[in-house]
Order: C-alpha cells, then structure tokens, then sequence
C-alpha cells in the first residue's frame, strides 16, 4: 500500500515540478469555464491519458516512443488552434460554422459552455504533452516495470501517480477559476482574459515544439521536486531486493540518488551519526585482488569504506580517484578501503577483465570480485557507485549513492576516524583533477540518459524495423532523430544486453546533448581488434574527439570496457553521433554521458 501512497504524492508534487510548466497554460485555458463541465473532463482525460502511454510504453517500448510523438505533434496543432481561437475571435467563429448548420441553439451552448467531450479531448491532448515527464518516483515505476515486466501493479502505479497529478492541477484550477470570475465582474477584462489565455497556450506551443520545456523551463524554475521525492523513496525503499546476474540496479547519478534524510547530520561534520546497521560478510567474494580475503578480524578496529563499482560505469570511474586518494591519505590512521566488484555485465564477470582494469585504473586497495552478487545482496544495495562508511566497531554509520558529495564523504572519513581518538592532522580536503573518462562531469548541461542497447532495458530505439529478440536482423536508420532517439543500421543480433554486429557495413547512429559521449563496447570474436568510425553532425570530430579515437575519428576496440567517443569542446548543443564499424564481430552494450 505504500508504493501506492508514494506515487500518489509523486504526482501530486508534480505541480511545482518545472517538467509541468509547459502543461500549465493548457489546463488554465479552461479556467474561466465550469469545472464540472469544462475542468474535471480536461484533467479526466489527462490522467487516464497519460497512465495508458506510461502503461503501453513499459511493454511496448520503441514503436510507443514514434506512436508518442505523433501524438505530441497532433496535440500541438489542437492548442496552436486553441490559443488562436481564443486570441482571434474570427478564427473561432470559423471552425464554429460546420456547427452552426446543427442549429443556432447548439452553437449557443457550445460557445457559452464547451462539451464534456470536447473537455476529454484537449486533456487527452495534455496527457501526450505530460507523458515524458518523469521525476525519481515515475522513474522508479518505469525502471520496475522495465526490469521485472509490465503487470497490473505498474498500471494501477501509473494512474496513481497520474490522478496525484490531476489532483493538485484541479486545485488550482478551481482557484484559477474564482479569480476569473471576479476579474471578469470586477474589470470587465473577459476579452483580454481570453487573449491572454490564448497567448499563454501558443508560448506553451512553442516551447514544446522547440524543446524548451526540456532545458530552459527546467533551468529557470522556481522549484524542483527531485529531492523531496528521492527522500520518500529511500524512507519508504520499494526497489525489490536484486538476484542473479541480470540485478535489477542502476548507475546512480547525484540528480537521482541523493542521500536520505537519515544521512543529513553527516552535513555537519560535528553532529552524531546514526547507527543504519552491522556490517555485512564479505564471505561471498569469488576472488580478491591487490589484497587476500579480509574479514571481521583483519578489519577489527578499522573504520572501512566500501564501494560498489563496475568497471564500465562511468559513475563508478568519475568516483575511483576520489576513493584512491582517500585509501591513500588515511590509510596510516586506520581506514582500509574495499571495492566491491559487481558486475552489470556479464563480460565484466571475467576475473582477468576486472584483473586488467584494476591494473589500468591504478587501483591498489583490496578488490573483491562479487560475480555472484553474495555481497551486494547482503547490502541490499541497488546502485553503482554505492558508499558505505563503518566504524571501527564494525557499524555502518553512514552511505551515500552516486557520485559527487565528495567534501561531506571525506568529512565522514575524518569523523569516523576522530570517535577513536585517532589524532588527524588539519589538511585540506583531497582535490582530484581526473582525466580522460575519469574527468568530472558538466552535469548542468547532461540531458541525455544512460541508455541501454540490448532489448531488456532498451528505450528511444527508432529504427523503422520492428526489434527482433535474439534474432539477426537487418536495420535502418531514419532521416531524422530527435534528441535521444538511437538507432541501428545494418545487420545486428540483439539480445537481452547487447547488440551483435553479424556483418559490415554496421552502424549505430545517437542524437544526443552532453558534452561527452561514451560507449561500452567489446571484440566479439576471440578479442580480434574491431576497427570504427566515428562522425559527428557528418563530419569527423576533429577537436570534439574523445581519448579512444582520433581527430579523424578513428579508433579500435580491443578489449571489452566504456569508450569515451565523444568530449566537446565548445558550446554544447544537441549532436548527431554516429558509429561505423569496419570489422564484424563488436558487441555494443550502453552509452553513457557526461
């Protein structure tokens, strides 16, 4: 029952959510009008609208992604005619003449008060415009449904979550509503109310049409609900627990997994941290690197700090040279750091991959190989990079999910290490200038996801041919993609995780917006070396080339890890990136940004 109390809070949140701005002048246009007849239908409408794209899209997948954007378009052209209608009254008396036919007394009705239907119809409308809109608790809903199958549990979420929404939009709209009324009888401003409306609904136009609604409304708004409802999720923690090799867990990024409010006094450096549980085994490592196995007795006495990582998250690799210098810098005052090597991916179950990377990474604290996530799941963890932070009795005392944060982690660090009376000297904190796919990421200008090429956790694939699962097919890309929208072309296998490139020519083409673009990608065929090409906009990279190809765009893959393709140097816009491979036999996995 609690999920169900969450994702009706998600949405009821979502009205100071800058994702529903664009939204808003749609719902107001119908504020000078009866909410029994005029606003409830619209916001009706809305919410089942929107909870049975969600709904078919966690089943569907990539042809709902097309469906919906034609939708999109549609829905913009009934407000471009709303917002005209309602400026122009010529325009209005226009489209009202096939009525007029049907009597003078019916288009008297329908110009003082509009239908129910037509009601319905501009919040179905509305409903195609909210449906990308998804802060940390629909995202919860989508990932559960992506991971563990589409049920009626997702569905009833998804109207729950909707109707939250429509909830807090009919509020206001009825407050909406009184104000009109008394502006119309106190000023006599019903004309101008009603450009007014009209002009509000065609800046909602535009900014939707040219993708305003996904970067400056988000910029200049007011509020944000992403923290509130990252809080609820991590008290209420509906995430199933994950198992087996295919875990249900996320590459965690600081705009999506922020401590909870049980972590805030680590803030204050000085406040008491809260005792959150015991430290788990680590009896269920399969092997250990830079250390033998370490247990309760070696760490007896130690404040520890474990990480969970994967060597092909860039999450996890933006973290490493922070950990590194802080394994570095306590390490004589008794903190011994542990990385925990669960693997997302099954190549990355290889112990002499994991082997090469800790090498090349220049890790030197202990390694423990979690192929078979024995660890991970005696946290109950569900991220990559997770922290945990214990004290030298052994007592987790504080976590932290995602990178960034890394000023208040180390002050943990410092803390834990002063309750034994350890004396620390007052340095400053650890700066880390990482390189290459290591460097920090411009979070202020990443609109693009992690996105997954293999079909169990696919999303925005647009390739005209319909997926086939574990079957070679051969694919095209369209003329045109829209931000985020991916696809292939030539003949792939793709599987639950990855895509198979069967013969050349092959290519994956990715409309993105980030300053860096990476790519997991890995030789197929008894590691033989895959030689590609990359262009962006059509052209060679030159300058925006990442550290894996050339300005030529040149480059090889030889051993299975993340690629960084793509740094831009200049202002970031949205790009279109492409991928040819010139050898058979590459498997592709995610892209990632940065």
């Amino acid at each position: 029952m609690l999920i169900y109390l969450l994702a009706l809070v998600g949405g009821i949140l979502t009205i100071v959510s800058p994702c529903i701005l664009p939204v808003l002048p749609f719902v107001f246009s119908r504020a000078d009008q009866p909410f029994r007849r005029s606003g409830l239908p619209l916001l009706a409408g809305m919410a089942i609208t929107f909870a049975v794209v969600a709904s078919v899209a966690t089943v569907a997948g990539a042809w709902i992604v097309r469906a919906n954007q034609i939708g999109r378009a549609l829905a913009l052209i009934v407000f471009l005619v709303v917002g005209l209608a309602l400026i122009f009254p010529l325009i209005a008396e226009s489209l009202s003449r096939p009525f007029v036919r049907l009597g003078e007394r019916v288009q008297r009705k329908a110009e003082a008060a509009p239908s129910v239907a037509q009601s319905v119809l501009l919040g179905v409308a509305t409903g195609l415009l909210w449906a990308p809109c998804a802060g940390p608790i629909l995202g919860l809903i989508l990932t559960g449904a992506a991971v563990q199958g589409a049920s009626a549990q997702t569905a009833i979420l998804l109207l729950a979550f909707a109707l939250g929404a429509a909830l807090s939009m009919g509020l206001a709209l009825l407050a909406g509503n009184k104000v009109f009324m008394l502006m119309k009888r106190s000023l006599g401003m019903e004309e101008w109310i009603r450009r007014g409306l009209g002009a509000a609904v065609l800046l909602g136009v535009i900014a939707i049409a040219f993708g305003w609604d996904q970067g400056i409304l988000r910029r200049v708004s007011l509020a944000s609900t992403s923290g509130v409802e990252q809080n609820l999720v991590d008290r209420l923690h509906p995430v199933t627990k994950p198992s087996g090799a295919n875990a249900p867990a996320m590459s965690a990024d600081p705009a999506q997994a922020q401590p909870s409010m049980t972590m805030m006094a680590a803030k204050n450096a000085q406040a008491p941290l809260p005792v959150e549980g015991t430290l788990p085994s680590l009896d269920g490592a399969v092997a250990w690197l830079n250390s033998s196995s370490l247990g309760p007795k070696d760490l007896k006495g130690k404040v520890v700090l474990i990480d969970f990582w994967t060597y092909s998250c860039i999450n996890c690799l933006r973290s490493i040279p922070y950990i590194e210098a802080w394994a570095e810098k306590y390490k004589a005052d008794g903190l011994v750091v542990i990385g925990v090597h669960t693997p997302e991916f099954a190549f990355e179950k290889d112990q002499t991959n994991v082997a090469r990377a800790v090498r090349e990474l220049k890790i030197t604290y202990p390694v423990a190989i979690d192929s078979n996530y024995a660890i991970w799941k005696a946290f109950n963890n569900q991220y990559w990079p997770a922290h945990y932070f214990i004290d030298r009795q052994g007592k987790i005392r504080y976590h932290h999910f995602g990178e960034g944060e890394y000023d208040q982690s180390e002050r943990v660090i410092r803390q834990l290490l002063k309750e034994g009376n350890t004396p620390l000297a007052v340095t400053a904190l650890v700066e880390v200038n990482g390189v290459g796919a290591q460097a920090a990421a411009d979070f202020d200008d990443v609109r693009s996801p992690e996105t997954y090429i293999g079909y169990e956790r696919r999303q925005n694939f647009v390739s005209p041919e319909a997926l086939k699962k574990d079957s070679a097919t051969t694919y095209t890309s369209p003329g045109r993609l829209d931000v985020n929208e991916w696809a292939l072309a030539g003949k792939w296998k793709v599987s639950d995780e990855r895509a198979d490139l069967v013969a050349t020519p092959g290519k994956i083409v990715f409309r993105f917006h980030a300053r860096d673009l990476h790519l997991v990608l890995g030789p197929a065929k008894g590691n033989k070396p895959v030689r590609f090409r990359i262009l962006l906009d059509g052209a060679p990279p030159a300058e925006d080339h990442g550290t894996d190809v050339d300005a030529q765009g040149d480059g090889t893959v030889k051993e299975y890890r993340l690629y960084q393709l793509i740094r831009q140097k200049g202002k970031i816009e949205n790009r279109t990136f492409q991928i040819e491979f010139l050898d058979p036999g590459v498997q592709a996995f995610a892209f990632t940004f940065g």
